[in-house]
């Protein structure tokens, strides 16, 4: 099978633009742009009109809720799985949450949100796949809603290390003990003690700003079950 190739030349990994037949994806690709973003950089605000939607072809976003008081939590991960601006799709034109680059991996695609809607308004596999994606984005936020209400932050640190490791390639990634704080709703404190903890017992090695997977398996069992749970929901889906 000939691998298919992005404009820029990148071959491509997002599964949401990789299901769709040969000469659907010619003519999207007729569309789609390469942007490239720092890591932390702002694609979607919250409550700003969406412009482009995102297609991840390497790397992981967060889609984070702000509260009154400035409190940042993540509500969704993003990787090649998926995308980012689904909400246009259900007829929101503005931004439901910050999202941004969490580990950057190259440049992403990005899909004008006229082209897009044209695209999505015709019956065929690019609006089948987009709705499925809309389903399991879904079951991803009711997953985490529960995840974040009854497991603990190491539980729910196992889990998003997981998440991650799926997204990038190799078994080291750049990440902040202050953005996994956002990510998990708690101090940048707490998040060093779980980090101490889990390279104490062999599981993972953080230092200078990266994290590395040691012990996958034992990360694993140390999760809670959502991560099964959600990626059960991605793979019954085909996504």
């Amino acid at each position: 099978r000939t691998t298919r190739l992005l404009p820029d030349g990148t071959p491509l990994q997002n599964r949401l633009l990789a299901a769709l037949p040969a000469h659907h994806y010619r003519r999207l690709t007729a569309h789609l742009r390469m942007t490239k973003v720092k890591s932390g950089e702002t694609l979607q605000q919250h409550g700003a009109r969406i412009t482009r939607v995102y297609f991840p072809n390497g790397g992981v976003f967060s889609i984070t809720n702000q509260m009154g008081d400035g409190t940042l939590v993540e509500v969704a991960t993003v990787g090649h799985e998926g995308m980012l601006g689904v909400g246009v799709f259900l007829g929101d034109p503005l931004g439901a949450g910050r999202t941004f680059q969490q580990v950057a991996d190259g440049a992403i695609p990005c899909l004008d949100v006229t082209h897009f809607l044209e695209e999505t308004r015709r019956p065929g596999p690019f609006r089948d796949a987009v709705r499925l994606y809309v389903q399991a984005n879904l079951l991803q936020v009711m997953q985490c809603t529960a995840c974040n209400a009854l497991h603990d932050v190491t539980q729910r640190c196992c889990r998003w290390l997981l998440q991650t490791h799926d997204r990038v390639e190799g078994d080291d990634f750049p990440m902040k003990h202050e953005f996994l704080a956002i990510m998990l709703g708690v101090r940048r404190p707490t998040v060093t003690v779980v980090m101490q903890a889990l390279q104490r017992a062999g599981l993972i090695v953080s230092r200078y700003g990266r994290i590395g997977i040691v012990d996958r398996t034992r990360l694993e069992e140390a999760s809670c079950e959502c991560y099964d749970v959600i990626r059960a929901h991605f793979d019954r889906l085909r996504l």
